[in-house]
């Protein structure tokens, strides 16, 4: 027998994947198999949950090969938030696709509901302004679109969850059916304050508590895994968590003033708070985690940064991303261009579902080239803006920003942050860190990691890219995208 270890499920919007971790947290071997998102409608994003737990399969079987499963003592779950479906309770098969975070199929719904009263009634329950990111209004689009959905829920013959409640039920052959703290705050059916489903939540949206899962601590025991072909019998399920929550607990964000932000499809900025503020300027209350005891957090969603780089990629008719950051590097100015990613409306912190992609400040001089500048510099510019009002909502400034996620590979790109931020940049040496800190909710529960301080014992490595000194052409072009950005605005 060799060293006793975790694996962690990190399901994400383009790859399901995998990683071992020691109680040394020493990663042993990774898997990695893409997911598709199709598009079938304009402003429609949904995925096949069948092909995401077949991928998840797939990641599991690769990282365990060559490994001793006998070794294997839990399984951690990381997964893409806000991506909801309904299944039969009775037989587990699907009933809809996985209507994602991105999908803006629910916006007609959201906008009759925010010309109602209940509209400021939902953010202070919830903590988060009426949007189609989050679930309630998928949900009800979902059991309005579905034969007797709605009889059919309130008879608790339907289970509806978010990625991490389909896997869990997969993993156990359908004898958990779970949520944590963490996945469940994003539902917009949660109340922050009481820590519970909302009767009142509920009645809004029209959605019978009988088709929602179980809540339970991000941390601790939730099934063991049954006729799993990839799994043995008999493995302990040990946490769930939102990915970009997880992310923070990999970062070791339960400290104090850690702020983090993830580069993904979108990107999402987070940082622990101990209480709901009065005034967030655009940022979000949401629940970190249940580790033991509930924690809060602010958090602001971007809907498109590494799809912002697909999509002008696609746009351009080249190979990929990585020969978009070439063709960006190959100029050393925008030459006033500015791409305003609003291509299913903009996130936090300006939450206006209405408002479309734009290329401004195009001449007969700007070449390829500049608009692929334009492309990165829009990742940077949104994560500027997101960083800002979270400092105007905190009341203090924040001294570094902790960034995850496969872009940061991309040094330019953390340069360019990190200047446009006036902010050291910590980049850890791990890619998988929501993999890793689902890992280390799951070890708690093992008892690996007692307390905070021993996570913090284990090894990290990071680097920091430090920002150059602030210049007049850094100000200039900030204040040149934010008026950019006034003019994708809805009006």
């Amino acid at each position: 027998m060799g060293a006793p270890f975790i694996i962690s499920l990190d399901e994400g919007t383009t790859n399901a994947k995998a990683i071992t971790v020691t109680q040394d947290g020493d990663i042993l071997s990774k898997g990695s198999v893409p997911v598709q998102l199709e598009h079938p409608v304009a402003g429609w994003a949904e995925q096949d949950p069948i092909a995401i737990w077949e991928a998840t399969q797939k990641a599991i079987m690769l990282c365990l090969e060559g490994l001793d499963v006998s070794d294997l003592k839990g399984v951690a779950i990381s997964n893409q938030r806000e991506s909801v479906l309904i299944w039969d309770r009775q037989t587990g098969k699907p009933l809809s696709p996985v209507v994602s975070w991105q999908c803006r199929r629910s916006e007609a719904l959201c906008q009759t509901i925010a010309l109602s009263p209940e509209a400021d009634e939902i953010k202070q329950r919830t903590g988060a302004v009426l949007d189609p990111l989050y679930p309630a209004s998928k949900i009800k689009w979902l059991l309005n679109h579905l034969e007797n959905g709605m009889a059919r829920a309130k008879n608790g013959e339907l289970c509806v969850g978010t990625i991490d409640v389909w896997l869990v039920w997969q993993l156990t052959a359908g004898e958990s059916f779970v949520t944590d703290f963490s996945n469940a705050s994003r539902y917009q059916l949660f109340n922050i304050h009481t820590a519970q489903w909302d009767s009142r939540l509920l009645e809004i949206f029209a959605i019978p508590k009988q088709c929602l899962p179980e809540i339970l601590p991000s941390s601790g025991h939730r099934g063991v895994t049954k006729c799993c072909r990839s799994l043995p019998n008999g493995i302990p399920v040990l946490s769930q968590i939102g990915d970009s929550h997880a992310a923070l607990y990999g970062q070791d964000g339960f400290v104090d003033g850690v702020v983090k932000a993830t580069y993904g499809t979108g990107s999402s900025l987070m940082t622990k708070s101990s209480v709901v503020p009065e005034n967030d300027f655009g940022v979000g209350t949401t629940v970190a985690w249940h580790d033991g005891e509930l924690s809060l957090a602010l958090e602001g969603n971007i809907t498109h940064t590494g799809s912002a780089l697909s999509f002008v990629t696609r746009l351009l008719g080249i190979s990929g991303v990585d020969v978009l950051s070439e063709m960006a590097q190959s100029v050393n100015h925008n030459q006033g261009v500015y791409f305003v990613p609003a291509l299913a409306g903009l996130g936090a912190p300006y939450w206006d579902s209405q408002a479309r992609g734009i290329i401004t400040g195009l001449t007969d001089a700007t070449t390829p080239a500049v608009v692929a500048r334009a492309a990165f510099e829009s990742v940077t510019y949104q994560i500027a803006d997101l960083f800002f009002a979270m400092e105007k909502t905190l009341g203090k400034p924040l001294e570094t920003l902790s960034v995850d996620g496969g872009p940061t590979k991309n040094r330019w790109l953390m340069q360019l942050q990190a200047d446009v931020l006036q902010r050291p940049i910590v980049c850890g040496d791990v890619a998988e860190v929501s993999a890793v800190g689902a890992a280390y909710l799951a070890g708690r529960a093992l008892g690996w990691w007692k307390t905070y301080a021993d996570l913090l014992a284990l090894p990290h490595k990071t680097d920091m890219i430090r920002p150059n000194p602030k210049s007049d052409r850094i100000e200039q072009n900030y204040q040149a995208w934010k008026s950019a950005v006034q003019k994708a605005k809805f009006n």
